[in-house]
């Protein structure tokens, strides 16, 4: 009897820490060797989703797709491979871990559809479920949940052609597809690709983008969000946000208590919000303890 009195307890416990629409924090990791390991970011208790970014160096012309994790470790000396384990460790605790390819370097494009086909194959091959033995994997063995684009740069064309590509692969194992566009409504880079309907998450930058991002007010965001994004061909929107003012450099910090209470209201009630996306792991000391989900901290992954 006591057994299954502190079983149904923990249940509950476990039920009031999760928001009841299943809305989490996600974050950007890997481009400050000062924000601490993969593992440690995972074992904070608070993000559902990390990315790992950035693969930078693709497409066009580039012999073989390079990975920058900055202070981390160093993809072409092996050293990264050792963060299997921490991917591993993130899944057992219900996180899903992807691949972020773009960032905010000029060393990335695709240019044309096989372009695009080849570049899903290392992928594939690399960090995903493919074990092509002639490829290396720069993470280790650990297999990644899917591909983040976070695509800033260059043109809006193929984006579409690799996410078909990817998505394809979901055939044998299932790929998980994210993307990051800006918040100014459609995004130059990543529309086409969005509009495939293939996208699970789509986090918005809502920052660096003046016309729809905090700046006093709530306003621009909230007319941004319901204008714009809140009818976006994915399974869950999310909010982008810096997780503190230093981590953006045109503007779009939203002070914590402001989020709680003049935003997150008002975008959880979308059937599509998915939560909070953070940029990044290195910023967030401490904003991703405040905030409230559905009138819940978040305590524990879903």
């Amino acid at each position: 009897m006591a057994k299954a009195l502190t079983l149904l307890l923990s249940i509950l416990v476990v039920s009031f820490c999760k928001p009841s629409n299943g809305a989490g924090i996600g974050v950007y990791w890997g481009q400050d060797g000062r924000e601490g390991t993969l593992a440690e970011a995972c074992n904070k208790g608070k993000y559902q989703f990390v990315n790992v970014a950035f693969l930078s160096s693709f497409g066009n012309g580039v012999p073989t797709p390079e990975l920058n994790l900055a202070g981390h470790c160093n993809p072409g000396a092996g050293t990264c491979t050792g963060l299997s384990n921490d991917i591993t460790s993130c899944q057992k605790q219900g996180i899903k871990v992807l691949l972020s390819i773009g960032g905010g370097t000029p060393t990335y494009s695709l240019s044309s559809a096989d372009d695009a086909v080849h570049l899903a194959y290392y992928i594939w091959n690399s960090f995903l479920g493919g074990h092509e033995t002639s490829i290396t994997r720069p993470l280790g063995d650990a297999i990644l949940d899917g591909v983040d684009f976070a695509i800033d740069r260059g043109s809006g064309l193929y984006w579409d052609d690799l996410a078909r590509a990817l998505h394809g692969f979901s055939g044998q194992r299932k790929v998980y597809l994210a993307a990051a566009p800006q918040c100014i409504f459609p995004d130059e880079h990543l529309d086409t690709a969005i509009k495939t309907g293939l996208f699970d998450y789509v986090w918005v930058q809502f920052y660096n983008n003046p016309p729809c991002q905090y700046s006093g007010d709530a306003n621009n965001v909230l007319n941004g969000w319901k204008e714009s994004w809140i009818t976006v061909q994915a399974n869950q929107v999310f909010l982008g946000l810096p997780a503190a003012p230093e981590a953006t450099v045109n503007g779009g910090f939203i002070p914590v208590g402001v989020l709680n209470s003049e935003v997150l209201p008002s975008v959880n009630t979308s059937p599509k919000f998915g939560g909070v996306m953070l940029w990044s792991r290195y910023f967030d000391k401490e904003y991703s303890d405040h905030i409230i989900l559905d009138g819940t901290k978040l305590i524990s992954p879903a």
